[in-house]
């Protein structure tokens, strides 16, 4: 019994032995699983800012961003006034009484938990952004073929260029028109309608027949598509609709879009246009007629065609043809580029022309997309012009003394303007300076302006940002890869601007494709008591979100049913003390950004309003689509358009230039 009374006790020191070797191999696998948050924290702690609270750092600014103060570079030495850094001091933030490793860990859990997707992209838009920044000095310094661009030497283009079904497939069925098109040019595409398939339409559920048999297909030439999220201008949209739309007849839409904003449709739909002058193009009807079953012709009647027959008179023979496009049969349809417009023969005949709009340029249509219900076989481009003036700078940039914007006033000025502007408008910039920046209230330095202009993915084209904004004088880079969702950043650094580096009383926003008649909204501004903090544009009240389509909005991205009372993007104003609060917001990391820039600044507002009462002014004249007589702002316009608007403007009439 001794024995096994040992052997047992000997059991048990085994069994332990082999429990304490299992809870230290347990031990090392936690130790390693945690090790690299442990030096990530220490990473953390070793930098400067010893202090961590986990809201805000020391100086008020958050630790992963350094704010617009060094995201934004701006080409005309001016530092923020000192009186300006006084007003703006941040009060002291309230630190939480943690141990460094308990507050920089819980710091990044909370970061990490808090940011949504659009804080998210903005993170990643900025870090690239400062990588394409550093990549142009390096890009420069290669010396690669730049001078070329900068100097206006036009670069080479073949003068025709094909592609086979299969290999337009593989480019999401799109074709790249190098430079362009000029007159004469012509596009030729040989390919197949779909036969008719069943979609889904709401609108007719309420009558019963909600699904119609569609066979429908577009082309398109389309220009250079300015910002990421922005669908490039559409020069030309053909729409051949093969069982008809709302007409239920076959039909040809024709259409322009620019800035999203889609123009005024041209259809054809069998009927031949009226011979008019107006009706004609380079000599073209704009619509040729074909066979409808709706339409009696009265002239074939029995008793005329017996009497013609009777009396011998030759009858003129008159053919008319059927709706150009079958399904299922093989077509080959040309576009070619008049003087006056555009002619799309089909089979070798005469279908349509299409007259050019005021904005869109031949030399624009640098892209042919293609999409719908059709098998393309083969495209082919000939007579192509070999160079292309936007890839020659100084044709649009006219590099003269009298255009360079004069330094920022020394003194307090009336209003400050932020224009929205992407990489290559360089167009539009040049327009408006030759334009609307030449007031005379700009001149005499009540007001200021500048373009807030983010990156481009492509390097040649931030390399030309570059020399434009050092020789103008008049450029804010602000250092994030553009977006059509994060313009936001763009409305805050305006803000940050006119509050660090100017003393406006008023700062105003707009886009590059705005016009605006200063002495007007001056006077506008003076119109209204400075009694309270103003907000004044255009106001949207009670806009609800579209959760479907294109412009859909998330409950994630927006959880309420309506919008705040918001002043709609192409031009709005708001006081100085308005724009402080917004950065202030943005500094502590409390700015709610949403990606509809003049929503975000309704939604800043309204959080303004309810500790101060602030003054909201509507006004029509602020135009949104277009423009209207007696304006304030003209919304959509194109370079030649704002010329016209000037020239009005000089002639003493607010006139506006919709041709």
């Amino acid at each position: 019994m001794k024995r096994l009374k040992n052997e047992a006790s000997s059991v048990r020191r085994f069994k332990l032995s082999y429990i304490l070797l299992g809870l230290a191999a347990f031990y090392l696998v936690l130790i390693c699983v945690k090790f690299p948050e442990f030096l990530e924290s220490a990473k953390v702690l070793s930098s400067d800012d010893a202090d961590v609270a986990i809201d805000v750092e020391g100086d008020g600014v958050e630790s992963s961003t350094s704010g617009f103060h060094n995201n934004v570079r701006e080409y005309v030495q001016v530092t923020p006034r000192e009186e300006d850094n006084e007003a703006f001091a941040h009060k002291e933030p309230r630190k939480l009484h943690y141990g460094r490793i308990t507050a920089a860990i819980l710091k990044r859990q909370s970061m990490e938990r808090n940011l949504s997707i659009l804080d998210r992209m903005a993170d990643e838009a900025w870090n690239l952004g400062s990588k394409a920044w550093e990549e142009l000095d390096k890009y420069e310094e290669k010396g690669i073929e730049m001078n070329s661009i900068h100097e206006g030497k036009p670069e080479s283009c073949p003068s025709w260029v094909s592609s086979s079904g299969a290999q337009l497939a593989k480019k999401d069925h799109m074709m790249l028109l190098p430079c362009g098109l000029s007159a004469g040019s012509s596009v030729t595409l040989i390919g197949t309608p779909h036969y008719a398939h069943h979609e889904y339409v709401p609108q007719l559920s309420r009558a019963g027949d909600a699904l119609v048999l569609v066979s429908q297909f577009m082309i398109e030439l389309q220009g250079l598509k300015s910002v990421v999220g922005e669908d490039p201008p559409k020069i030309l949209h053909l729409n051949p609709r093969i069982r008809g739309d709302w007409s239920r007849r076959p039909v040809i839409e024709h259409n322009t879009c620019y800035r999203m904003q889609w123009g005024t449709a041209h259809r054809c739909d069998g009927l031949p246009s009226k011979y008019d002058d107006d009706m004609f193009v380079d000599g073209y009807l704009r619509c040729e007629k074909w066979m409808r079953n709706d339409i009696v012709d009265t002239r074939e009647s029995k008793i005329f065609s017996w009497f013609d027959r009777f009396i011998g008179r030759a009858k003129k023979p008159e053919v008319t043809w059927p709706f150009p496009f079958v399904e299922g049969r093989m077509f080959v349809l040309t576009i070619r580029a008049g003087i006056d417009g555009y002619h799309i023969n089909v089979g070798g005949r005469h279908v349509t022309s299409f007259p050019y709009r005021t904005g869109f340029t031949l030399e624009d249509a640098t892209g042919l997309a293609i999409r719908g219900d059709v098998d393309i076989h083969s495209v082919y481009a000939t007579s192509l012009p070999t160079s292309h003036p936007s890839f020659s700078p100084q044709r649009v940039l006219d590099f003269s003394e009298k255009w360079k914007s004069p330094p920022l006033p020394q003194n307090h000025i009336q209003l400050f303007i932020g224009v929205l502007s992407a990489t290559n408008h360089f167009a539009e910039r040049m327009a408006i300076r030759k334009t609307w920046m030449r007031a005379s209230a700009i001149k005499s330095s009540d007001v200021a302006v500048r373009f807030f202009v983010a990156l481009n993915p492509r390097k040649e084209l931030n390399s030309i940002l570059k020399k434009e904004a050092d020789y103008f004088g008049d450029i804010v880079v602000v250092h994030f890869i553009d977006r059509y969702e994060l313009v936001v950043l763009k409305t805050i650094a305006i803000c940050e601007y006119g509050v660090q580096n100017v003393t406006a009383a008023y700062i105003m926003k707009c886009d590059d494709d705005t016009f605006i008649r200063i002495d007007a909204v001056l006077r506008e501004i003076q119109r209204v008591p400075p009694r309270r903090p103003l907000y004044m544009g255009n106001l949207n009240l009670l806009h609800r979100p579209l959760r479907t389509g294109k412009w859909a909005v998330t409950f994630e991205e927006w959880p309420e049913d309506v919008y705040p009372p918001y002043a709609n993007g192409p031009g709005y104003i708001i006081t100085s003390d308005i724009a402080k609060h917004i950065i202030s917001q943005y500094r502590n990391r409390s700015l709610r950004i949403f990606k509809m820039e003049d929503v975000s600044m309704g939604m800043w507002v309204e959080n303004y309003n309810s500790s101060t009462p602030v003054q909201y002014s509507h006004n029509w004249k602020f135009c949104q689509y277009g423009c209207m007589e007696d304006y304030f702002t003209a919304h959509y316009q194109s370079p030649r358009q704002m010329f016209c608007l000037w020239n009005n403007l000089l002639k003493g009439k607010a006139h506006c230039c919709n041709f």
